[in-house]
């Protein structure tokens, strides 16, 4: 294991009820608040009318900004940092999933910035303060409620950045798995696709002797496994949900990391330049290019590949090669996103051939991607090429 320091600011109140908490938060942070939020579902499942009502109680003043996007905007994002200024907001709380939450974190830190926020998105100008950001957590997936992550897409330009600051943290997130019923089957597939490919991207690492961290991020994977299949046939089931809800949290908020390289990441660059152009699901996305990316990476060295065969999928050896037992778990990865109904190749978007050399471009936003195999262009292109069909 790597030398390490462990931090996490994000005060997580997590189990059925646990609005009432969202009163003392408010009392703390500030009662001018900023409410973000999506297109309307929490309207329609009552996730609204229970955070109002803890709002109303404890005399907030509330200005409301819905409509973010599932890949945030960066419009939406300057919408949300002039109304902060406009009014005066002491928090902003964040109603939703990772999209509105990564949405709010890039509003929290524009408030004090006077340059283009799409500055600090890029990574050319540093945060020094940030307004405090709640969250409440509609849509387990992203990890982003206990996270300094937020990714931002700029249409114009096409581009979807991943950004980071210690003042993206929120400062609380209020996690109720009740409040994730009534997500429709495919999103909620889509979230557990992105939760284990969280997991897979920190597993791929380079670092010598990190037992712990490699039986941690199998045990989630496992656990995600067994609740999710479960989860899909039963949407309504709340003691799924809870596991589910918390697995994605956990998948995300730096724990599983401690002590590695941090593992590889290409998977999730390539996605992003799928996503800016395409605008697909990211989970989508994640499930289409991952195990092309692990067959690609196996040629080289299928040594990590082999390792989540055997102590995920109970693939053995039975004589054969590293190479070939990877293949297998990539294969048996591949079924069990079949089997929830996640989309495994680009054509299931209408994505062809045509804008490959673009969707090359769009994957290498930073200067090198990937840690366990450092990704090149040809590389690039081999993955998008193999998602085809």
């Amino acid at each position: 294991m790597e030398s390490f320091m462990q931090y996490n600011p994000t005060k997580l109140w997590f189990g059925e009820g646990q609005i009432k908490q969202l009163q003392q938060e408010v009392d703390t942070h500030g009662k001018r608040v900023l409410l973000v939020y999506g297109g309307g579902s929490i309207k329609q499942n009552g996730v609204y009318d229970a955070v109002m009502k803890q709002l109303r109680e404890c005399e907030a003043t509330v200005i409301e900004m819905p409509g973010v996007e599932p890949n945030p905007r960066l419009t939406t994002v300057k919408k949300g940092i002039a109304l902060c200024r406009e009014m005066s907001i002491d928090l902003i709380l964040a109603v939703g999933g990772g999209s509105v939450i990564d949405c709010a974190k890039a509003i929290s830190v524009g408030v004090f910035y006077d340059g283009d926020v799409w500055d600090i998105i890029t990574r050319k100008a540093t945060p020094e303060r940030a307004l405090p950001l709640g969250t409440v957590l509609t849509l387990a997936a992203t990890g982003s409620e206990m996270n300094n992550i937020s990714v931002i897409t700029n249409w114009e330009k096409n581009e979807k950045r991943g950004w980071s600051s210690p003042f993206a943290y929120p400062a609380f997130s209020i996690l109720d798995p009740a409040y994730t019923v009534s997500v429709p089957r495919d999103q909620t597939v889509y979230g557990i696709v992105d939760m284990m490919s969280h997991v897979l991207e920190q597993y791929f690492h380079r670092t010598e002797h990190a037992p712990m961290m490699d039986r941690f991020m199998e045990s989630v994977l496992l656990t995600v496994m067994e609740a999710g299949v479960k989860l899909v046939d039963d949407l309504q089931n709340i003691k799924h949900r809870a596991t589910i809800m918390y697995a994605g949290t956990t998948a995300f908020n730096g724990m599983l990391s401690c002590g590695t390289d941090g593992g590889d990441w290409a998977s999730h660059q390539i996605e992003h330049g799928l996503s800016a152009v395409y605008d697909i699901p990211h989970g989508g996305g994640l499930a289409i290019v991952f195990p092309n990316w692990m067959a690609h990476c196996a040629e080289e060295d299928p040594s990590r590949m082999k390792k989540l065969a055997m102590t995920v999928f109970g693939i053995e050896e039975r004589g054969r090669s590293d190479y070939e037992i990877a293949m297998e778990g990539i294969q048996a990865l591949r079924q069990f996103w079949d089997s929830l109904g996640a989309p495994n190749r680009l054509g299931y978007y209408g994505i062809d051939d045509q804008r490959i050399e673009e969707l090359v471009h769009k994957s290498f936003m930073k200067p090198s991607i990937g840690q366990y195999k450092v990704m090149t262009r040809d590389s690039v292109r081999d993955i998008l090429i193999r998602s085809l069909a």
